[in-house]
């Protein structure tokens, strides 16, 4: 499967007739047609929202369904604009509209006001009036789901499609990470030498001293230990080909691909601790060492955006 980014948006449109077959409503040969809409934007889970017509909670489970076994992860918008095509009525909302009336003529008696309520003013109130939509078929739950194989087939397409990009971003970014560290290999020895001259210039002073030897040996030994980057310039090494197969594996690698740059990060701030302090061609590790930790942050952006 290749790899996808998790902002995408897809719409299909569809129809379906209205009423009952055997219905002696005259309009049961209606239509009622339904735009279907996916957006899809960057998170950590997969987190479904639905924006649907309130008599439709059974289809929400479905497509719920469907979705949790089609997407791995994003935030992602469902909405169902149903359209009856001048089947739609209204009917009054009794219980709000005579609470309304009797409300404003408690007031006016307990005030002392000759008025009556306008019942322009009252239909205009919200919940007023309540939609009586002309029932669809068994077949309308069958159309959206029909619809829903094309639309994720769209918003999917438009994922890889973006998932190309980063992906070729992400591979070109790794190659200036190598790079950067093939060029702190060239100045490794010249470093190590650095280190060298320290530790005798050290040694030289505590001998100076009276200085127990097993002072001596810690000391020797904390300079040894920062006197290479080899071991961090492996590490690397191995991180960016592992994360160079996850690319060429494809499907859903966002996470282990966001590990990977976290534990690149890690090890150029070791060496770039390692070469602090130090003059010379040091200077130019730690130029080196900016520069891939500047590759390996916008590589962690680009990677925020993979499902």
């Amino acid at each position: 499967m290749p790899i996808r980014s998790m902002t995408g948006f897809a719409q299909v449109r569809g129809e379906v007739a209205a009423g009952q077959e055997n219905s002696p409503d005259s309009t049961r040969n209606g239509r009622v047609s339904f735009t279907l809409s996916l957006k899809s934007v960057n998170h950590r889970l997969l987190d479904l929202h639905f924006r649907l017509p309130s008599e439709n909670d059974a289809l929400e489970m479905k497509l719920r369904r469907v979705l949790k076994e089609k997407l791995a992860r994003g935030h992602i918008e469902v909405s169902l604009n149903v359209d009856h095509g001048g089947a739609e009525t209204f009917s009054i909302n009794r219980s709000f509209v005579g609470g309304y009336v009797r409300a404003f003529r408690a007031a006016a008696a307990e005030f002392g006001v000759s008025s009556d309520p306008d019942l322009n003013a009252v239909l205009r109130l919200p919940g007023a009036l309540q939609a009586a939509s002309q029932p669809v078929d068994d077949g309308f739950e069958a159309a959206v789901m029909t619809s829903l194989e094309e639309l994720l087939a769209r918003l999917n397409q438009m994922r890889e499609e973006e998932g190309r990009g980063i992906e070729l971003e992400l591979r070109q970014l790794m190659t200036h990470t190598r790079e950067a560290f093939k060029e702190v290999k060239k100045y490794r020895a010249s470093v190590t030498q650095s280190y060298a001259d320290k530790l005798k210039s050290r040694m030289q002073e505590l001998f100076a001293t009276q200085i127990e030897p097993e002072r001596i040996l810690h000391e020797a030994a904390l300079l040894a230990d920062r006197s290479d980057v080899q071991e961090e310039l492996v590490r690397l090494d191995t991180h960016v080909k592992h994360f160079l197969g996850l690319l060429d594996e494809g499907g859903e690698v966002g996470k282990k691909l966001d590990f990977l740059l976290q534990e690149m990060n890690r090890e150029a701030n070791t060496l770039l601790s390692k070469t602090s302090g130090l003059a010379g061609d040091a200077l130019k590790i730690t130029e080196m060492g900016l520069a891939m930790k500047a590759s390996i942050e916008k590589a962690r952006e680009q990677v925020q955006n993979l499902e």
